[in-house]
């Protein structure tokens, strides 16, 4: 795993959490149908913290989308989803704001990974370049992606070729990050 974005990762995480419960954000109606170890009950009112992955008994891997697709898949990608469950982050970027995705759950980090298979079966089929979506933005089909090759984090619409280079990896980009 790359320790730079591990620590960047947590660094952004930890923030994103104590201004959440700062200003109560953190509260949520609990779904029964899609729990998660993010949840916690505190005076009958449910909350959700981040939890690594490895504490909750889960070791995430991307080997069964690499298989599938016979690909590689960038480690700082993989480490970024394979880390913690969370609630998704709202960050600001010099770039922009923002929405960082995160796996709520054993099963949402499945989900995410079949949404990963389809849009990578896509770029394929459209001779485009592998990217990896990790986060999207306020404006509809633009998603941040780390293009599978170079490892650069990048601005793509959905059906497109990424079209702005924004950090030269995603360590980099995340440091850039702040939470809100």
């Amino acid at each position: 795993m790359d320790q730079d974005l591990i620590q960047n990762l947590t660094s952004l995480v930890t923030k994103a959490q104590v201004l959440t419960a700062a200003r109560g954000y953190n509260d949520f109606e609990r779904d029964e149908q899609w729990p998660s170890p993010c949840e916690t009950e505190v005076d009958g009112q449910w909350q959700w913290a981040p939890v690594l992955q490895t504490e909750a008994g889960f070791e995430g891997d991307f080997s069964n989308v690499e298989s599938a697709l016979n690909i590689k898949i960038d480690q700082q990608f993989q480490a970024f989803f394979s880390t913690y469950f969370s609630s998704n982050i709202l960050a600001k970027h010099k770039d922009g704001d923002l929405e960082l995705l995160q796996a709520w759950s054993e099963e949402d980090y499945a989900r995410l990974q079949q949404n990963l298979i389809g849009h990578l079966m896509m770029k394929q089929r459209l001779k485009q370049l592998p990217t990896l979506f990790f986060a999207v933005t306020d404006e509809e089909d633009l998603n941040l992606v780390v293009n599978n090759l170079t490892g650069e984090v990048c601005l793509e619409y959905v059906g497109k070729e990424p079209h702005t280079v924004l950090s030269r990896n995603l360590a980099t980009f995340l440091a850039e990050c702040e939470p809100v």
